[in-house]
């Protein structure tokens, strides 16, 4: 799928949530995968606004992770960015914790230093740019 601005990731994002957890149940894990800057945090923003979070969503960067509620189901969105760990420590207990919960979604950015702990049957985004300014959206599921 070709995204043509950052509109088009939320509204994808949105789209994607409605629908998706509209028909599974939550406690899924979703992958991002690409670049800095390919709009992974934006994703996040319209994926929160499909399951009814209305808090404003931020790239967790410096906090490693942020957790946010939905107004309109039981479902908990926690998401994760390990851009700037090698070696997640205890933050791997807090990961599994949120893969665990039967009520939560899981997003993880650059998940490579937390690989062993996620699950096999995960959702992966992956996101690239284009040579005029789009992104190209991948999704693939277990």
């Amino acid at each position: 799928m070709i995204i043509h601005s950052e509109q088009d990731m939320i509204a994808f994002g949105e789209q994607f949530a409605t629908n998706y957890f509209k028909v599974k149940p939550c406690n899924d894990v979703i992958e991002l995968i690409g670049d800095i800057g390919t709009g992974k945090t934006t994703l996040v923003k319209g994926i929160a606004k499909g399951l009814g979070i209305t808090d404003k969503i931020n790239s967790p960067s410096f906090m490693i992770s942020k957790t946010y509620h939905s107004e309109k189901q039981p479902i908990t969105l926690t998401h994760f960015d390990f851009y700037r760990l090698t070696d997640p420590g205890i933050m791997q207990e807090e990961l599994s914790e949120s893969i665990e919960n039967p009520n939560a979604i899981t997003i993880i950015e650059w998940a490579s230093a937390v690989k062993n702990v996620l699950p096999k049957n995960r959702i992966k985004i992956t996101i690239s740019y284009n040579d005029d300014g789009t992104r190209t959206l991948e999704v693939s599921e277990p």
